[in-house]
């Protein structure tokens, strides 16, 4: 019996609001971003523009990843029904 390598991620289940969970997680990262600035002293207006840039960029990206996915198991399940 011969085995093959799967290099792909395995598919995980759709969660129950995938567009508000991916925002709240950017968020908090961008939040965080400015508070280790504060933290650690450095220049706080910078760090905020550059948590508003990665909180806009990293948003669209996922979310029209996440609009993909959900179309494509849209179709998937209506082939299925029919």
């Amino acid at each position: 019996m011969s085995r093959r390598l799967q290099w792909g991620l395995p598919e995980t289940p759709t969660p129950a609001h995938p567009y508000r969970d991916t925002l709240i997680l950017y968020s908090v990262l961008a939040i965080l971003l400015v508070v280790v600035a504060w933290a650690t002293g450095g220049p706080v207006g910078n760090a905020a523009i550059i948590a508003v840039f990665f909180f806009v960029v990293a948003s669209v990206w996922s979310l029209s990843r996440w609009r993909t996915r959900l179309r494509a198991e849209a179709r998937r399940n209506r082939d299925v029904d029919l």
